[in-house]
């Protein structure tokens, strides 16, 4: 049954990031001569899922035949791997890929400064941001100088590349964006011509698309966005799932429930649910911490802090292991999360921290200590347990015949085996050999 339930979960969380539907999805048709338009929302730091998010529906648009795919585009930035394959993905597409940085507020900082490039178009939404594309650690440091300066000319080169049929001041403000980490409003990018438009939202951006031509696949094209119907294409609710592992305070959480329970599982070996959720959970949490820059040097904090939560168990409660344990938890959380900062990247939240160790210290002192206390208790069952109680001679034991104890006849042996025990007499067990009771009469 457990092998079961793992293989169905395994399936549908692979079948879902694969982009699957899990049923068939009813699609609205557009009217006869009606362009149709593809809308898709990139919202957080660049994932694995977004890559495959956006691939999928650019698959999706081409067999539709769509009029182009709009990606609207909210995102801080992240991996130059990550971003390198949406910018292949985009530039390899059949059907044309307009890149929407929107919504008001909206960014497309670091990676996003490219990837608005590669776009076949690239509009912004009133108040929005571009820029700040300079390359940084995996943990938001500063790269050495050789390496920056490998990862910056291969980066401005792919700027100058994605922006050639611009302005020589928008490709001079791309580099920029590289070089001096600058970034620019939205007003200031189309100025330059960084980008091509100016939208207030989905409907302006088609009504200005209408008639203008772009490049694909080194063909020109003429975009008809007229009357176009715009048909949303999102994330499945696995893939939605996914990319709240972005956030901080999910995975701390997930974290901390994975670690207690896989701990509880081991204090009290023999089931499994606990065991299940504490291995989800840590897997779920290891994908987030692979998204996220984090401090990995606080996990260390973590992990010492149950172990201290352990020993408080063991010794026997008497307070200082546990406040210790609580303050090497919190310290541990804010070492992981919030001693790296990148921009567009949450906090972890600070009184969920010192709340949640608080939760843990004493759910995890409760359920370890009644399990360990189990554990050291006399076996209440079995032929151990008969020691110490007395019964009532039903047969003489001369010395051996029967007894009647808790209900049942046993074979009971007297240890004087010089004077019998006459029937109605009460014993005592003192041992137990096999199936005989060895008992002494009380007197």
């Amino acid at each position: 049954m457990r092998r079961g339930w793992l293989i169905l979960l395994l399936w549908f969380i692979g079948w879902s990031l694969l982009g699957l539907p899990l049923a068939p999805s009813v699609q609205a048709q557009s009217p006869s001569g009606q362009p149709q338009v593809l809308l898709l929302t990139a919202e957080g730091p660049l994932t694995p899922v977004l890559v495959s998010y956006i691939e999928r529906g650019i698959d999706v648009a081409q067999r539709e035949s769509a009029e182009m795919l709009i990606l609207q585009l909210n995102t801080p930035g992240g991996s130059i791997d990550l971003m390198n394959r949406i910018i292949q993905i985009i530039r390899g597409s059949p059907v044309p890929v307009i890149v929407y940085v929107a919504p008001r507020g909206a960014m497309a900082g670091s990676a996003g400064t490219l990837i608005t490039l590669a776009g076949h178009a690239s509009a912004m939404a009133p108040e929005t941001a571009i820029g700040a594309a300079s390359p940084v650690g995996a943990q938001g440091e500063e790269l050495g100088e050789t390496l920056a300066t490998k990862e910056k000319e291969i980066l401005r080169a792919t700027a100058r590349s994605l922006a050639e049929r611009r302005p020589a001041e928008a490709i001079a403000l791309a580099e920029d964006t590289i070089e001096k980490a600058r970034a620019v409003s939205a007003s200031e990018a189309l100025e330059v011509g960084l980008v091509d438009f100016i939208a207030s939202d989905v409907n302006d951006l088609l009504r200005q698309l209408n008639g203008y031509t772009v490049t694909v696949l080194d063909t020109p094209r003429t975009l008809h966005t007229q009357n176009a119907v715009v048909r949303s294409f999102n994330l499945t609710p696995v893939e939605q799932a996914l990319q709240l592992l972005t956030n901080p305070n999910i995975v701390f959480l997930l974290l901390t429930i994975g670690v207690q329970a896989i701990l509880i599982e081991l204090s009290n070996p023999g089931g499994w649910v606990a065991g299940f959720i504490g291995a989800v959970c840590l897997a779920l949490a290891i994908y987030g911490l692979g998204l996220l820059p984090v401090n990995l040097f606080g996990l260390i904090f973590i992990i010492m802090a149950f172990v201290l939560f352990i020993l408080e168990v063991k010794v026997g409660f008497s307070g200082a292991l546990t406040i210790a344990g609580v303050a090497s938890f919190i310290a541990g959380a804010l070492i992981l999360f919030n001693s790296v900062r990148l921009p567009g990247f949450p906090r972890i939240s600070i009184p969920l921290v010192i709340g949640t160790a608080i939760v843990v210290a004493v759910s995890f002192l409760t359920i370890v200590g009644f399990a360990l206390r189990a554990l050291r208790l006399p076996p209440g069952m079995g032929k151990e347990t008969l020691v110490g109680k007395q019964g009532i001679v039903r047969e003489p034991l001369d010395p051996v015949g029967n007894i009647q104890l808790e209900g049942e006849l046993w074979t009971a042996e007297a240890t004087d085996e010089n004077i019998p025990i006459p029937v109605g007499a009460k014993v005592e067990v003192i041992g137990v050999e096999g199936l005989r009771l060895k008992v002494r009469r009380v007197r």
